[in-house]
């Protein structure tokens, strides 16, 4: 039986989750970002604007309006004030994304149980054993979560988990997209390489150097020139993934060993002088990483860094705490001893924070003593 796996993807779910608290700004051009914080304004013209930001500030992720201005997640404020001066900024509220990622996931378990769950806005649910109702099935998804949350989603439906995620941004917002193997010449291939998750930035410049800019060109790439310019593991992905060869598993129940965040930059940054942005970034990474400790029940004594080079070498350091945390400011800090330990002499691509050996709820955690003052992880 050919597998029928689909890929769940809430739509510009922090923006989103925001306009259900004002939805005033429906079809405006809003970004979230900047200090995190509660407004109440009662119009639209009591909202902050871009073109009033003053800072470095990050985008966390904007409303497609604003996107069609060229806002996108990770913009910086200052450069998005640019483009859209008048797009609305709003700060981000974290427990009301995580309440609400709690309440779209365990509406669809009641649908369709076999999920894994691979973020705070996205699942893969496996609906192999439905055949005769995959369109149906996924349709009556989307109407549970829109009832439920008020939101939309947009889903993606192929034989494997690498094409589903890629067909489940084919029609944002709101999209359902049904695809075969032999749809891959004509829906897949003319994409730009870069849609394919697990082609970054770095990557696709040296695809595109290499005169490759789509997947079909990707696709028809002898893979002996892949293994020779990204060595054997990743040129043969790269050979397997353009032609939609995917056998990963929807794994549904494993036993959380450790929980991670990294995120890797659309341009290498420099320890020093782009150390503001570096700073924002794992301030971030660490409270997203106490939020899925959070949602998931689980405390953590092995806190983990991870950092790769401009030149595709990474290293890791990690510091054992006396008691297991799940405070964001305790990982933070265990992650500034880390940092001590890593030579920052090359621009970095890649920046990752993890905690490990993890117990369940109910057995002994507690937070450590919190860092203080105005923080800058990479002086």
């Amino acid at each position: 039986m050919q597998r029928r796996i689909a890929h769940l993807d809430m739509d510009a779910f922090f923006a989103s989750v925001e306009l259900l608290r004002y939805p005033q700004l429906t079809g405006l051009p809003v970004v979230v970002g900047g200090r995190r914080g509660t407004l109440a304004p009662t119009s639209g013209e009591d909202f902050p604007r871009l073109r009033d930001y003053v800072g470095r500030g990050v985008a966390t992720t904007a409303t497609y309006a604003a996107r069609a201005l060229g806002v996108h997640s990770g913009s910086g404020l200052m450069k998005a004030a640019a483009l859209a001066p008048d797009a609305i900024l709003l700060p981000a509220n974290f427990d009301d994304y995580v309440r609400y990622s709690r309440l779209f996931k365990a509406t669809v378990a009641e649908i369709a149980p076999h999920i894994e769950d691979r973020g705070i806005d996205e699942i893969y649910i496996d609906l192999t054993e439905r055949p005769g109702e995959t369109v149906a099935l996924a349709q009556r998804i989307k109407d549970a979560v829109r009832a439920a949350t008020g939101l939309s989603c947009s889903i993606g439906v192929t034989p494997n988990k690498l094409l589903s995620k890629i067909a489940s941004d084919l029609q944002k917002p709101d999209g359902l997209t049904v695809l075969d193997f032999a749809d891959i010449p004509t829906r897949i291939w003319p994409l730009p390489a870069r849609k394919i998750n697990g082609i970054g930035p770095r990557a696709g410049a040296r695809l595109e150097a290499l005169g490759i800019h789509t997947i079909g060109e990707l696709a028809a790439a002898a893979p002996e020139m892949l293994i020779r310019e990204f060595g054997q593991h990743y040129g043969r992905w790269l050979n397997d993934a353009a032609h939609g060869r995917d056998e990963r598993p929807v794994v549904t129940e494993r036993e959380t060993k450790s929980i991670s965040r990294e995120t890797t930059f659309e341009r290498d940054l420099d320890a020093k002088a782009d150390r503001e942005e570096l700073t924002r970034i794992l301030l971030s990474l660490c409270e997203r990483v106490a939020g899925d400790l959070e949602r998931k029940g689980y405390v953590g004594r092995t806190i983990g860094l991870k950092l790769r080079y401009d030149d595709f070498r990474t290293v890791t350091r990690d510091t054992t705490l006396e008691q297991a945390t799940d405070d964001a400011q305790t990982i933070l800090a265990a992650v500034r001893a880390c940092l001590r330990r890593v030579p920052l002499d090359r621009r970095l691509r890649l920046l990752g924070v993890r905690v490990g050996t993890l117990t369940p709820p109910g057995e002994p955690g507690a937070r450590g003593p919190e860092p203080g003052g105005n923080l800058r992880l990479f002086d």
